[in-house]
């Protein structure tokens, strides 16, 4: 990928990343999932989020939220979380409906169309940037954005350079030289959400698996894994993919947790089917011991990792 911020640096600093309440069980549709226009016990009403929780979308279907189209598999629950945690806004999450493609960021369809169980409803973006990495990083920016958090959104580049929202909303634009930062007066002061999406296009531009690896806390075992965790290899190209939703079988502890990617080219985020056990559909064992296969990727545990 490439940028054009004025400066020209070190090849390997322009790779991307790859080259509300508990909820009881229960079955609404293939692998505990309801892929209808409308689930008929929920509410219809959309709801206003401009510049909300989900700061992309003007108009909200609570419908379409993740916890609301996929039920957890039979005999296990979604434990309560508190309102306004990264779980419980990654819970809420808009799907697409129904079962759509996966369509790249140039509006071709993927070539695997067998990695997805549901298409997250959030934008790709015009340019090849939004890969692994970057759309782990996009969803934990657009959660911190919606809390109003604006000084906990930054990045490092994979050069080491941290690169804040809490600059760039005031009109300073970057200047890279080498692994420094020197922060330029060049626009308007601005909170708005596109002027955040162009924030975020020049941190995909800039970081990757390699420096979000280095950034994130090592957790290393299922056991520990909790919601808006990351499975993440750090290389060029490396990958990594986001713990969507856990759920937990009261009768015995047991947990199973659910994945989202981008992938190479930038594609929509989709929600990952479990190859190793498809009558899961999307939920992985959290008891498992060994490694963690996904449709296009296998991890190890001891890459888990956890924001800081």
């Amino acid at each position: 990928m490439r940028c054009t911020l004025g400066l020209i640096i070190l090849a390997t600093g322009l790779l991307s990343a790859c080259q509300p309440g508990a909820t009881a069980a229960g079955e609404s549709g293939p692998f505990g999932a309801d892929f209808s226009e409308k689930t008929p016990h929920m509410p219809t009403t959309f709801v206003d989020t401009t510049g909300s929780k989900y700061g992309w979308f003007k108009m909200y279907n609570p419908v379409q939220a993740l916890e609301n189209r996929i039920a957890p598999p039979a005999g296990y629950v979604r434990k309560a979380l508190p309102e306004g945690s990264f779980g419980d806004w990654l819970r809420g999450i808009p799907l697409k409906p129904g079962k759509p493609q996966v369509m790249l960021f140039n509006g071709q369809p993927k070539e695997n169309q067998d990695a997805q169980f549901a298409v997250v409803n959030i934008d790709v973006g015009k340019r090849d940037l939004q890969q692994c990495a970057d759309a782990v990083m996009r969803l934990r920016a657009e959660y911190l954005f919606s809390q109003a958090q604006h000084d906990a959104i930054h990045f490092n580049f994979t050069s080491g350079a941290n690169c804040a929202w809490s600059q760039w909303n005031q009109g300073l634009r970057p200047a890279i030289a080498g692994s420094k930062i020197n922060w330029i007066k060049k626009a308007e002061p601005s909170k708005s959400h596109e002027n955040f999406r162009a924030y975020m296009d020049m941190i995909f531009t800039y970081a990757g698996t390699a420096s979000l690896e280095k950034e994130l806390k090592k957790i290393g075992t299922l056991k520990d894994l909790q919601i808006g965790d990351v499975f993440i290899q750090g290389g060029f190209p490396g990958h990594a993919v986001l713990v969507m939703d856990v759920v937990e079988n009261p009768d015995n502890g047991h947990r199973k947790y659910m994945l989202a990617q981008s992938y190479m080219p930038a594609q929509d985020m989709h929600i990952l089917i479990n190859p190793s056990d498809p009558k899961l559909g999307p939920w992985y064992d959290a008891e498992a011991t060994g490694p963690v296969e996904t449709p296009e990727w296998t991890f190890l545990q001891p890459d888990l990792r956890r924001f800081n």
